[in-house]
């Protein structure tokens, strides 16, 4: 079943996901790129109206269609795929900004299923650090950090923290982790 080889890496914004994502690509696993940052430089450069300060609502549904995509392409890679963010971090997105979550978003995350196991990068302040697309405060992203493992744990998800290392130490903790 595929799911169980889909492992998403998950957390507040500027934890290290995306770093160690790079790390794994590098070792030759299949990954999946996190959608808000895509979303955001594509949104940018056409001067788009679904960036999250302009709307949010917007923003998450172009985060759904990401994911679900991501998801369906990752069936062709052999092996494990780790995946930058996954469907319910669309969910934990709505529950931040204060917007409700429709039921399609729901019954996506309820459909497009990933390894029970999923890590999370803890908010990390040493390493945190806001930039043109990641502008939440560090207080905003340890807030995010903590909704992802509600909503991951809510959908029957087992949230594992990542110990906040270098990120080689992180890389062998999540190959372990997954069994690899």
């Amino acid at each position: 079943m595929d799911a169980e080889r889909f492992f998403v890496i998950t957390g507040g914004p500027g934890s290290g996901k995306s770093t160690l994502i790079d790390m794994l690509r590098a070792r030759n696993f299949s990954t999946a790129p996190e959608a808000g940052r895509g979303i955001i430089r594509a949104q940018r450069a056409v001067e788009g109206p679904a960036l999250p300060w302009r709307d949010p609502a917007l923003f998450a549904e172009l985060m759904l269609s990401w994911e679900m995509r991501s998801h369906a392409a990752a069936r062709e890679a052999p092996g494990p795929v780790f995946f930058d963010r996954g469907v319910p971090d669309t969910i934990g997105y709505l529950r931040l900004v204060g917007l409700p979550v429709p039921a399609h978003m729901m019954r996506a995350a309820e459909t497009v299923r990933y390894n029970r196991r999923v890590f999370v990068a803890p908010f990390w302040p040493q390493i945190f650090r806001q930039d043109a697309e990641r502008r939440q405060t560090a207080q905003e992203a340890e807030r995010t950090c903590a909704v992802m493992v509600d909503v991951y744990a809510e959908l029957g998800y087992e949230p594992v923290a990542l110990p906040c290392v270098p990120v080689d130490e992180r890389l062998r903790f999540v190959l372990s982790g997954a069994g690899l």
